[in-house]
């Protein structure tokens, strides 16, 4: 989401990290992950060159978010936006049956697995412009893949199917924005659309980044306040925020892996104001990069099933934790 397509920034100096309060807030939100997050820090690869957008913020590890160029259209052909004109792609929003009794009885969870796995013979849909509120972008991309060629279609479909699963354990009724169900798409204006309409309690949108090799780590990319055109995220600019915040401290805990060392500063927190999935939608949604697929280290762990779980877990964990305050 980081590199080719309409919603690309060129790279910016990135910003200096105040690496003082860095030790005790993460101590202080999750003392698990510590060491390992320290480790990674210290032996990882060092990361690429850091980008910046307007919006900054501050985050619950002590220091302030710089926002990258991540995007919910990324790669070729890139951008972001709904459903355009032209033929539509067969398939429904997929929906568990109403939740279990559990302590997310009542609850509704929309899962968006980014991307469609049908993307890449749909090349002229996905390319449609569609209206994401403040402009016009194209409708989707095919998304990034690692170097030996596993997508992030792929990825993500896993991952979101293994949310369901724990989420539904929980009590919680799950949707999906697509289950593979679909030819390509949904676009995404029409993906915003299909949590407004669920009129879900929270909304998280799976991805992988592509960016260098070299540039390791997550991301949550939260909502920036912005009311122009169709879009007004200024009601849920708070509880987005704090659905971020409660994922990645969760996703860090669950799976030891570390911030991104490229986007955020080392916050994991990332915040945009042009992207259509986050600028249309009316409940509290955000985006997780799960890590860099063009990086060996993370796309190692990207395509281990038992890594994926862990993510499955780590990202379920802080959903339940936010509709459980």
């Amino acid at each position: 989401m980081s590199y080719v397509g309409p919603d690309f920034e060129p790279p910016r100096p990135p910003r200096h990290p105040l690496r003082g309060p860095l030790t005790v807030a993460v101590a202080a939100l999750v003392p698990g992950a510590l060491v390992g997050w320290l480790v990674w820090q210290t032996v990882g690869d060092s990361g690429g060159d850091a980008q910046a957008s307007p919006s900054s913020t501050s985050s619950p590890w002590g220091r302030p978010a710089s926002p990258g160029a991540s995007d919910d259209g990324k790669e070729q052909p890139g951008g972001a936006g709904g459903t355009g004109a032209g033929e539509k792609p067969n398939g429904s929003p997929s929906a568990s049956a109403p939740g279990a009794s559990g302590p997310l009885k009542g609850k509704v969870v929309v899962i968006d697995p980014g991307h469609n796995p049908g993307n890449f013979q749909h090349t002229s849909e996905i390319n449609q412009q569609v209206n994401i509120g403040t402009n016009s972008k194209e409708c989707d991309t095919t998304g990034t893949a690692t170097n030996d060629g596993y997508t992030e279609a792929k990825f993500t479909l896993d991952v979101a199917r293994r949310m369901r699963t724990v989420l539904e354990k929980e009590g919680a009724t799950v949707k999906f924005t697509q289950d593979g169900d679909r030819s390509w798409g949904p676009c995404v204006d029409e993906r915003a659309e299909i949590g407004n309409k669920a009129d879900a309690d929270a909304v998280v949108s799976i991805h992988a980044d592509g960016a260098g090799a070299g540039n390791r780590g997550f991301h949550v990319i939260l909502p920036g306040s912005v009311h122009s055109g169709a879009a007004d995220t200024r009601p849920i600019v708070a509880s987005s925020r704090e659905l971020g915040e409660r994922v990645a401290g969760s996703f860090l805990r669950v799976t030891g892996s570390a911030p991104s060392n490229y986007i955020g500063d080392g916050t994991g927190l990332d915040v945009r104001k042009d992207l259509g999935g986050l600028n249309l939608s009316t409940v509290p949604k955000v985006f997780i990069e799960c890590g860099n697929m063009r990086d060996s280290k993370d796309a190692a762990q990207l395509t281990s099933s038992a890594w994926r779980q862990k993510a499955a877990q780590g990202i379920s964990d802080g959903i339940a934790s936010f509709l459980k305050k």
